[in-house]
């Protein structure tokens, strides 16, 4: 960054690092240089990646695949898959290393074997591409966009009722045709996924599979003053408001209560139907 110190001035570097460094190829962590030319030019952070475009055969595995998405925040590879690039069997999880939206996080050495953990480099690969994964699925981006600002519009208000409809609309604008030949609304994961990129998409602290002394909550989501804590059932394979029930008997949110920062934390319980291919139940409480 000294090459550009003159150029930085009052700039809020923690901001700059958050949106655009954390590629690490086993070194030193390294900005991208395209999105930090763009940042100088326009002096405005915002996400420059997807100006690029979203590789759609990426996301087409991703969905074949019927992948948990949250997951790909956990993905590990070792030496022999982190280095194919066999294109007959190239997995999800090589790809997006290979095309950039993943990053090495950490190395570790397990029975003469190198095991690489994965993550997202940064801010805005993040949002671009869970952004790119909802806008394939309804091939229409203003729908989209528009449920994105009465996402971050009711989570300003603490309006979580207001959450039901915002997804529930969602759900409903994707195409009958694109579930032909694809079991995936059967699974608890595609719902999970859908609320995951839609949280991450807008900029939010996403945390899957957060893990308590109980178990793992399926999702969080960490805001200045608010915490949700989300548990999600399919309705054919539970019994109705066992969601929200397991949040309480589980006490998942007991790790957020004893903080420094004055929170309201919310449970938020969501029932699918696999029939209806939406939300049939939504509870929650405030602590």
């Amino acid at each position: 960054m000294s090459v550009f110190q003159e150029r930085l001035g009052d700039v809020n570097r923690d901001e700059l690092r958050l949106w655009y460094n954390g590629y690490n190829f086993l070194g030193d962590k390294v900005y991208n240089p395209f999105d930090i030319l763009l940042y100088l030019k326009n002096k405005q952070f915002k996400n420059y990646w997807c100006e690029t475009g979203n590789p759609t055969f990426l996301i087409d595995l991703i969905w074949k695949n019927n992948y948990n998405i949250p997951r790909i925040e956990k993905i590990k590879l070792t030496d022999l898959s982190y280095s194919s690039f066999d294109i007959d069997s190239i997995t999800v999880e090589n790809l997006l290393f290979q095309t950039g939206y993943l990053t090495i996080d950490t190395v570790k050495q397990i029975g003469g074997n190198n095991v690489y953990s994965l993550c997202y480099p940064n801010k805005e690969v993040k949002q671009s591409l869970t952004d790119g994964i909802l806008t394939q699925l309804t091939k229409s981006i203003t729908p989209k966009e528009n449920n994105k600002i009465d996402l971050l519009t009711c989570l300003e208000e603490g309006n979580i009722t207001e959450l039901k409809e915002i997804f529930h609309a969602f759900f409903a604008s994707i195409p009958h045709d694109w579930y032909r030949n694809n079991e995936i609304a059967g699974y608890e994961g595609y719902y999970a996924s859908i609320f995951y990129c839609y949280f991450a998409s807008i900029g939010m602290d996403v945390r899957p599979e957060d893990s308590t002394n109980q178990g793992q909550t399926d999702l969080v989501v960490i805001m200045d003053t608010k915490i949700l804590v989300l548990e999600f059932k399919i309705i054919e394979n539970s019994k109705p408001g066992s969601a929200l029930t397991q949040l309480k008997e589980k006490k998942y949110y007991e790790k957020y209560l004893n903080t420094t920062r004055d929170l309201n934390v919310y449970l938020i319980g969501v029932e699918f139907s696999k029939k209806d291919r939406n939300i049939t139940n939504f509870e929650w409480e405030k602590l």
